[in-house]
């Protein structure tokens, strides 16, 4: 997982809940990896967690089970979860997917961030 400054890609659609935001090419990925998983119900969860150098990092990872104060927001056709802990540091924030010759994967363009690792694998 890496985080960035320059989460520039494509339309983004802001939830309505105040949740994270995700572009049109990560919802397009993150279906695509769920169609794969085989399992009916699945979605993304997000969060935060004690860790790294700066003090804080992002967890992502598919489920199936929801608690009732989970965070749901559904864009592109997916479901992107986040736990009531984690939703302050998430909020506003952008997740997106890039496929460049510099390597593929997920970054996070998150504005609550204050600073961030060398790394950029943990903030604060």
């Amino acid at each position: 997982m890496t985080t960035t400054a320059d989460a520039q890609n494509t339309e983004t659609k802001a939830p309505t809940n105040g949740a994270m935001i995700v572009t049109d090419s990560a919802s397009a990925k993150i279906a695509e990896l769920i169609a794969q998983e085989e399992e009916e119900g699945m979605f993304l969860r997000v969060a935060v967690r004690p860790g790294g150098c700066s003090g804080l990092s992002y967890e992502m990872f598919f489920d199936s089970e929801k608690t009732d104060d989970d965070i749901t927001n559904e864009q592109g056709g997916i479901k992107v979860v986040v736990d009531p802990e984690s939703a302050p540091y998430l909020a506003g924030a952008t997740l997106d997917y890039k496929d460049s010759l510099q390597g593929a994967g997920f970054a996070i363009n998150n504005p609550n961030v204050s600073k961030s690792c060398g790394c950029g694998n943990s903030f604060s």
